[in-house]
């Protein structure tokens, strides 16, 4: 077997296990919340709120600084950093005491890990570039599968052993992906030499003056605005389409489920795609599909409609990523997969700040269902700047 193929395939392995990871605390972390109480000011559904936007927004800031240090000091290196860091922070949230700290560990947990990225930068680095959608996708696909089972997870051990011991299994899982990280990766890591080498600053600035990757970070930020506005109301609308309480958290988890199997299952069929026709045009295809399918959402009236278009939107959710990446990795000549990953991700968690909050006070002023509308108008917008790409040729894939 190839080398960088068994690095993909031990990455994909990582992704999956650590992804399921995080994502195990998730069902019940508001739960843990209200279970350990506020020892100062505030409420229990703003200690809640903080607890959940605290990491995104430590990520926003750490992120570009990782990857930069992952260009001078390796990728696997961060990894590492990422993954044994997350060990130690999750066990460490099973010994809060309140919610104050709680959400002070999920803000070191943002400035500490970020498991993609790194394991992006990886890939992208040891892949060969005509495979470069294929390896992403699959990456991808690894943490799709993660982000499906692990709340699935997490909800059943969190009712059969408690709360604080969930965080303690999470952990226990993180440090073997860290472990297995280090005993099986590969990396022939080459540093640029040190007078070629910008310098922190003077790297972004590179990045931010090349046309094609503002206008990729542009498109990933409405990605993640887009696909993270309806978080705070899917399972309100879900009940308000229900008409009662009753199973209301399953089948809202009975669609995120849904919408992650059919995103992992399109990463890797659409990252190998964007090989043989071009990153670009499968781009443009994912973002006006998700124009498609989140339009009717806002018009839904029975539930297995609402799970059945975001299981499709799953579908366009999954085309986006590795071609995003793949076309990020396409446009690097100095061996800067860190520098533009690390930023990637800080636009990402910038996204996933803001998107809660918009789609909150949206539902607010105008109904839920405008919320799932103006995700449409997100992704019609970058449907024009995709094909405004497209169109002018400035892109390689």
């Amino acid at each position: 077997m190839l080398p960088w193929r068994r690095n993909l395939y031990i990455m994909f392995a990582v992704q999956l296990v650590s992804m399921s990871g995080f994502s195990m605390v998730f069902p019940f972390l508001p739960l843990y919340v209200k279970q350990l109480g506020v020892s100062t000011s505030g409420s229990v559904e703003f200690w809640s709120g903080m607890v959940f936007s605290a990491q995104p927004l430590t990520m926003m800031i750490s992120a570009p600084v990782w990857g930069a240090m992952a260009d001078r000091f390796g990728r696997k290196m961060m990894l590492a950093r990422a993954t044994f860091g997350g060990a130690v922070l999750l066990s460490a949230m099973g010994f809060a005491q309140n919610a104050e700290q709680l959400a002070l560990l999920r803000a070191l947990q943002g400035l500490v890990t970020g498991t993609m990225p790194a394991a992006n930068a990886l890939v992208a680095a040891s892949a060969p570039r005509e495979h470069s959608g294929e390896a992403l996708g699959l990456l991808q696909t690894g943490a799709w599968v993660g982000v499906a089972v692990g709340p699935l997870l997490g909800g059943v051990i969190g009712d059969a052993v408690g709360f604080r011991e969930s965080f303690w299994i999470t952990g226990v899982l993180l440090a073997l992906s860290g472990a297995s990280v280090l005993l099986w990766v590969e990396e022939d890591f080459r540093p640029a030499d040190r007078t070629k080498r910008p310098r922190l600053m003077a790297g972004y600035r590179w990045l931010l003056q090349t046309p094609v990757l503002v206008h990729l970070y542009v498109i990933t930020f409405m990605h993640a605005l887009g696909r993270m506005l309806i978080m705070p109301i899917a399972a309100l609308f879900m009940m308000q389409l229900m008409g009662t309480r009753e199973g209301v958290a399953t089948l809202t988890g009975i669609m995120m489920g849904a919408m992650a199997v059919t995103s992992s299952v399109s990463g890797v069929l659409m990252g190998r795609l964007g090989d043989r026709i071009g990153h670009g045009r499968v781009l443009l295809a994912s973002v006006l599909a998700a124009v498609v399918f989140y339009l009717p959402q806002g018009f839904v009236t029975a539930p297995w409609q609402l799970v059945l278009l975001q299981a499709l939107t799953g579908l366009a959710n999954g085309g986006m990523i590795p071609t995003i990446a793949a076309l990020m990795n396409l446009q690097d000549t100095s061996g800067s997969q860190g520098a533009i990953y690390g930023l990637n991700a800080s636009i990402t968690a910038a996204g996933r700040s803001l998107a809660p909050m918009l789609g909150a006070s949206m539902a607010i002023w105008f109904g839920m269902r405008s919320v799932f509308l103006a995700s449409a108008g997100i992704y019609a917008a970058a449907a024009v700047m995709v094909f405004y790409i497209f169109r002018t040729g400035r892109r390689n894939g």
